[in-house]
C-alpha cells in the first residue's frame, strides 16, 4: 500500500501539470484570444500570457496581421459581351477579433468567396476598354464594395489588385487590328495637319513677297543661286512676270495705224 502511494502522487502530479499546461496560453504580439466561458463570450485577451480555467473556458486564436488571398481566375462577360478570365489578389486583416469569430463561421473562405462574386459583378458592368485602361479604378471599386460588406465581420479590406485579364486569341487579334487602325488614323491626321500648316505658311510667305517687289527679285536671285550650285546638265531660268508683261500687253492690244490722217494727206495732194 505504501509502495502504491508514490505512483498515486505521480499520477496526481501529472494531472496537475496537464491542467496547468492546458490553462496557460502565450500569445504573440500580432495574436489575440477570443475567450468563451461555458460557451458564452467572455472577452478578448492578449498578447502575452493568458490563463484559462480548464474545462470551463476556451479560446479561439486570431491573427491580426495582413493576410493575402489569391482570388482564382473568374469567367467574366463584359458589358459589350466579351468573354475573358480575370484573377486578382486580395489584402485584408482582422480589426475586430470578436466579430471575426462570432459573426462568421470561417472568415477566410467567406472573404474569398465574397471577393470572387464581387469581382464578377463589378467587372461585368464595364466594357473591355475600361477593364484594360482603368484597371486601377476598377480595383478600387472592388475594394470599396468588399470593405463595406466585410465590415460587419470585423475585417478590413485594405487593397485589391486585378492581376491579369486573359482574352481569347480571336479577341487579341481583333484588338491588335483595332490598335493598328487607330495608329493609321492618327498618322493621317498628323500628316494632314502638317500639310495644312505648310500651306498656310506658304500663303503667308506669298503675301509678304507680293507686297514687296524687291523681295520677289531677291527670291528669284536666290533660286538661280541654288540651281547653279547643283550639277545639272540642263538649267531652266524662270522669267519674272514683270519683264514679259509689256510684251503681253502689246500682243493683247496691238497699235492701230492712223488711217484718218493718211486719207486727209491724200486729199490735200489731189487738190494741189
Amino acid at each position: 500500500m505504501f509502495l502504491a502511494a508514490p505512483y498515486v502522487w505521480l499520477v496526481i502530479l501529472a494531472i496537475v501539470l496537464g491542467l496547468v499546461v492546458k490553462s496557460i496560453r502565450i500569445l504573440r504580439q500580432y495574436e489575440r484570444a477570443v475567450v468563451f466561458t461555458l460557451g458564452k463570450f467572455q472577452g478578448v485577451k492578449g498578447p502575452g500570457l493568458v490563463i484559462l480555467i480548464p474545462f470551463v473556458q476556451e479560446m479561439v486564436r486570431v491573427d491580426l496581421r495582413i493576410q493575402v488571398i489569391e482570388v482564382p481566375s473568374q469567367d467574366v462577360i463584359s458589358r459589350d459581351n466579351v468573354s475573358m478570365k480575370v484573377d486578382a489578389v486580395l489584402y485584408f486583416r482582422v480589426v475586430d477579433p470578436e466579430r471575426a469569430v462570432i459573426q462568421v463561421q470561417n472568415y477566410l473562405p467567406a472573404t474569398n468567396m465574397l471577393a470572387q462574386t464581387t469581382l464578377r459583378a463589378v467587372l461585368g458592368q464595364h466594357e473591355l476598354d475600361e477593364m484594360l485602361s482603368e484597371r486601377k479604378k476598377l480595383s478600387t471599386d472592388v475594394q470599396e464594395i468588399l470593405d463595406g460588406q466585410t465590415g460587419n465581420w470585423g475585417i478590413k479590406v485594405s487593397n485589391v489588385e486585378i492581376r491579369t485579364v486573359e482574352l481569347t486569341d480571336n479577341m487579341v487579334r481583333a484588338i491588335a487590328k483595332q490598335a493598328e487602325a487607330e495608329r493609321d488614323r492618327r498618322a493621317k491626321i498628323i500628316h494632314a495637319e502638317a500639310e495644312f500648316q505648310a500651306s498656310q505658311t506658304l500663303v503667308n510667305a506669298a503675301k509678304i513677297l507680293s507686297s514687296v517687289p524687291a523681295a520677289m527679285q531677291l527670291r528669284y536671285l536666290q533660286t538661280l543661286t541654288e540651281i547653279g550650285g547643283e550639277q545639272n546638265s540642263t538649267v531652266v531660268f524662270p522669267m519674272p512676270i514683270d519683264i514679259i508683261k509689256p510684251f503681253l500687253d502689246l500682243i493683247e492690244h496691238p497699235a492701230k495705224t492712223p488711217e484718218p490722217k493718211l486719207q486727209a494727206d491724200a486729199s490735200r495732194s489731189k487738190s494741189v
